[in-house]
């Protein structure tokens, strides 16, 4: 972080820390639905056992975390789930105590790391190694010529298991139609970390004021995550000025001025590893908009409030976006990549496209679902426009449409 004289000092004055309100009983009822959900997606296609190397997969499956992002670029932890069998995970060196306290495990084994960086040149040496040991308690499971869904996997590993006379399936599309549907108990837990985001997102409202730059105030949503046991952030989406047209520039040293406009997107990953996705817009020094401002606000909410009003049970992605909200023609090169999108430990299943040749090139139907947990996006600005408006919203699907799950007020004296 680049000081500047406005910098205020992090760790002076601020509001105390909120007060965690999950128990024990409700992460081990979480804990017991995810490890069924995948089991029943096992089931339900005839497959013996799914290997997990994401780490997201592997906290889904077990509550099992280590080194999260560290270990998403270097495979040196991995998990077996049989559908009808123990949960066995591997775990990086001597982090076997790591897991301890957790019944979705049945046994903790030291990890084979066959990726380059652990195995140099031995890499095939010890994928053949790593297979064997996994062909091994496939048999003793299951069967002669077991079936087993993956949900990555370099192509070593892929030949070292084939060499086995493994057959291989693609295992992520099993994981994603798994997370989508979140117990009353995962609701909690996403509540909880979306009250944190929520702190973090007023931290960074209090703090705002002509002459911080970017950077510094995109750490205070860093800061009130950690502090309240929150994980990462998974992009750094926080703009200012110019910078907020086009959208996904990540923040940077520039020095924020009074009156432009500042837009981000929270990406958060928090306590117990679930994601809060919130973005909003304000303008530095929480001046009056200007009229050109005020427009883009207005029909980023417009946007926002039509699709929200649109999803119930039964919807199909496809109608949806059919009736999504149409974007004016000026601003439609530079729209979102995605109508709405799942989110849970990450983002998730499904990502609705945009209608017309979004849909034609990336679109895809399905249903919405009672217990699905969805962001609603909006971005409005103009090709070579001074500034743009980013908006989303983080929603719950139920009975009788959907629930926003952030309280965070959106700016609707704005709106006027």
């Amino acid at each position: 972080m680049r000081p500047t004289e406005a910098s205020p000092t992090l760790l002076a004055g601020g509001p105390t820390p909120l007060k965690d309100p999950i128990s024990e009983p409700t992460l081990e009822a979480a804990r017991h639905y995810r490890l069924t959900r995948v089991r029943d997606q096992l089931r339900r296609h005839g497959i013996s056992a799914m290997l997990l190397y994401d780490p997201v997969n592997i906290r889904y499956a077990t509550d099992a975390s280590n080194m999260q992002v560290w270990t998403a670029h270097n495979p040196s932890r991995y998990a077996l789930i049989f559908a009808e069998g123990p949960v066995i995970l591997w775990e990086f060196h001597n982090c076997e105590h790591l897991c301890a306290h957790l019944e979705t495990i049945d046994e903790v084994r030291g990890a084979i790391n066959w990726g380059y960086f652990g195995a140099g040149p031995r890499v095939e040496e010890k994928a053949r190694q790593w297979a064997a040991e996994i062909a091994d308690l496939l048999r003793h499971h299951g069967s002669d010529r077991p079936r087993l869904a993956v949900d990555r996997l370099d192509p070593q590993g892929a030949a070292a298991l084939s060499a086995e006379s493994i057959d291989l399936l693609q295992g992520q599309p099993l994981m994603e139609q798994a997370r989508a549907i979140k117990s009353a108990e995962e609701l909690e837990l996403i509540r909880w970390t979306i009250r944190v985001a929520e702190r973090g997102i007023q931290r960074m409202h209090d703090e705002l004021r002509p002459g911080l730059t970017e950077n510094e105030l995109w750490a205070w949503l860093h800061f009130e995550n950690v502090r309240h046991g929150g994980e990462w952030l998974e992009t750094r989406l926080l703009t200012s000025g110019p910078r907020t047209n086009p959208w996904m520039q990540e923040c940077s040293d520039r020095v924020m001025q009074e009156d432009e406009l500042i837009a981000f997107d929270t990406d958060l990953i928090g306590p117990y590893g679930y994601c809060a996705d919130i973005s909003r817009t304000w303008t530095v020094g929480h001046v009056p908009p200007s009229e050109a401002q005020r427009r883009l606000y207005l029909l980023a909410y417009e946007q926002l409030q039509h699709n929200m009003a649109l999803l119930r049970p039964g919807l199909g992605f496809r109608e949806f976006s059919e009736k999504s909200w149409p974007i004016p023609t000026e601003y439609h090169p530079n729209r979102y990549c995605c109508v709405a999108h799942g989110v849970g430990l990450a983002d998730e299943y499904p990502a609705i496209a945009h209608p017309g040749p979004d849909w034609s090139s990336s679109g895809y139907d399905g249903v919405f679902e009672e217990h699905m947990t969805i962001c609603v996006e909006s971005y409005i600005g103009a090709p070579n426009g001074q500034e743009g408006v980013k908006l989303e919203e983080q929603v719950l699907i139920t009975r009788n449409g959907c629930e926003p799950l952030s309280r965070y007020p959106l700016e609707t004296d704005w709106l006027n």
